[in-house]
């Protein structure tokens, strides 16, 4: 399978390689927003969208019971949460598998 396979297979690979970039660039160590404001400037920079801290809602039967903050929307179309840690934990897993439940079958814009 390959990304071209995949929903939103381009767009995904841009942004890969724009965080790519982005971190080549900085290096590690910086805060997390350090890295989103330096990696929203580069999608912009290079024709893509992106906007920060976007307010999702999350609803339980019907009823909005809370929200999180998507780090990054990138074309209205993929959520991006920036970590900066040498290595990602379980708990960042299930952060965005609740990320992906919260925005089934809706848009997130």
């Amino acid at each position: 399978m390959t990304s071209a396979d995949w929903d939103h297979g381009e767009l995904t690979e841009r942004f890969i390689g724009s965080a790519y970039a982005v971190y080549n660039e900085l290096g590690f160590g910086f805060l997390e927003s350090v890295y989103e404001k330096s990696l929203a400037l580069w999608l912009l920079e290079h024709g893509l969208e992106a906007r920060m801290q976007v307010p999702v809602d999350v609803f339980f039967r019907g009823q909005q019971v809370g929200e999180f903050r998507a780090d990054l929307l990138v074309n209205d179309t993929v959520i991006v949460e920036i970590k900066s840690a040498r290595s990602l934990q379980e708990v960042h897993e299930v952060q965005l598998v609740n990320y992906l439940v919260a925005t089934r079958n809706r848009s997130v814009c």
